[in-house]
């Protein structure tokens, strides 16, 4: 009965800030040269930015009526529960428990390792360990106190669009390479499906605002407004910093930097010292990324422990007596993103995050025939435009980006199939022992 008491405090700017200050994080620094690798020239490489935000725009959209007929605090396990059963919400909660989130925290970390290796000329090697190490102190920060997690997430947000607003101004002013049809030399299979999967990894997030439906001050009108505005604001961020980069670097050579392509831009652009103030703008801007999935992440399996649903549930559960945080959920987190670490790099990492999570976005995009259907001709709060042109559009998108995995990634994809049905036994046999406990069976 909670969820009916929520203040409704949330307005549009506030509303629009989560949509952009969850989505621009690492990606737009370290995908540029995957996409371009994977794609046959740098205009191909733009197309797939492009598309990436036109899919993500549809699926914000189709998300967005089904959190105004469902305006819960949460996010896409509650939509799933409410829409096809207890079964599907626990699955889409096993499967960012122990896929999805742990995958994100570790290809942040690395990423942010092989930034701080090229920073100081250090040894390649080291980018994992350093990696793994920044993993475990921000896990400790948020462990000891949500408000030091906070504090270092309002920091990092400013710091992060510093880098950002320079790139895409004095590289689109002072640039002289050619922008468009330039073949980028890559020894990656030319796959413009694993390019658009690639982008999607930078436009993740978006689903946050979604979830704080409940608390906002007109979800009708409000999300579909903050939804449309936020994601576009968003791909143009996105084309115009690929577009300063190809200005500044040409194509090949930003393959062949990969993750480091945005800091040596930003030294051509502003020579050492002020390259290195931008480089160390954006380890801030991918520190912070990283501390806001350390910081939201173990909340998930630590509101499904409350309810009893994962193994463990008794220690999941577990707040610190004294720092009043969850504690056992942050270091489960923590331990699997490590073990993720050592086992992938970042790029199959964020590959497999974006596959995993869109196998349950394909459900939620459907999920909106399926309330429409229920309703009748009852009156909703909010109805995705141009209906059922872009429900199908974000359908058509998803199943693009899981084929396209599938074909690229036939054991990694695989492998999150069979770790996401993994959990049906697990729900069955927790289930089960519920219901012994309560006594309803004999």
């Amino acid at each position: 009965m909670a969820e009916q008491h929520l203040k409704k405090d949330i307005g549009f700017m506030v509303a629009l800030s989560i949509v952009i200050g969850t989505v621009i994080g690492s990606g737009v620094f370290m995908k540029p040269g995957v996409v371009l690798g994977q794609t046959s020239d740098s205009t191909m490489g733009l197309l797939a930015w492009l598309i990436g935000g036109v899919i993500t725009l549809a699926g914000g959209l189709t998300i967005a009526e089904i959190g105004a007929q469902i305006p819960k605090t949460g996010g896409l396990n509650v939509y799933l529960e409410e829409t096809y059963g207890e079964r599907w919400g626990f699955l889409c909660g096993w499967m960012q428990t122990v896929i999805y989130g742990p995958a994100v925290i570790g290809a942040l970390g690395l990423y942010l390792g092989s930034l701080i290796v090229h920073l100081f000329g250090m040894d390649h090697a080291w980018s994992t360990l350093i990696g793994v190490g920044f993993v475990i102190f921000l896990a400790l920060v948020n462990m000891i106190g949500t408000k030091y997690g906070g504090q270092v997430q309002l920091v990092s947000t400013i710091a992060k669009l510093l880098p950002i607003a320079l790139i895409i101004v004095f590289g689109l002013w002072k640039g002289e390479a050619t922008i468009f049809g330039v073949a980028g030399s890559s020894s990656m299979e030319i796959s413009f499906g694993a390019a658009v999967v690639a982008t999607l990894f930078a436009y993740d997030g978006w689903i946050m605002v979604a979830s704080v439906a409940g608390e906002m001050k007109n979800p009708a009108k409000m999300l579909p407004r903050a939804i449309i505005f936020g994601i576009s604001a968003v791909t143009l961020v996105y084309l115009l910093v690929n577009l300063a980069m190809l200005h500044i670097l040409p194509a090949g050579e930003i393959v062949k930097l990969g993750e480091n392509a945005a800091s040596t831009a930003a030294t051509l652009l502003f020579g050492d010292v002020g390259g290195k103030l931008i480089q160390i703008g954006i380890i801030i801007s991918i520190f912070g990324c990283l501390n806001g999935k350390i910081l939201t992440f173990p909340r998930i399996p630590f509101s499904m422990a409350e309810r009893g649903q994962l193994p463990g549930s008794r220690y999941l559960k577990h707040v610190h007596s004294t720092w009043k945080t969850p504690v056992m959920s942050i270091l489960s987190q923590v331990v699997l993103a490590i073990a993720m670490m050592l086992l992938a790099d970042p790029n199959q990492l964020s590959d497999i995050a974006v596959f995993a999570t869109f196998l349950f976005y394909l459900m939620a995009f459907v999920a909106v025939f399926i309330l429409r259907k229920r309703k009748g001709n009852a009156e909703l709060p909010y109805r995705v435009p141009l209906y059922p042109f872009v429900p199908i559009v974000a359908i058509v998108g998803a199943l693009f980006v899981i084929v396209s995995a599938l074909t690229n990634d036939v054991v990694g994809s695989l492998s999150v199939v069979g770790i996401t049905l993994a959990g049906l036994p697990i729900y069955w046999l927790i289930r089960r022992y519920r219901t012994v406990k309560s006594g309803q069976v004999a």
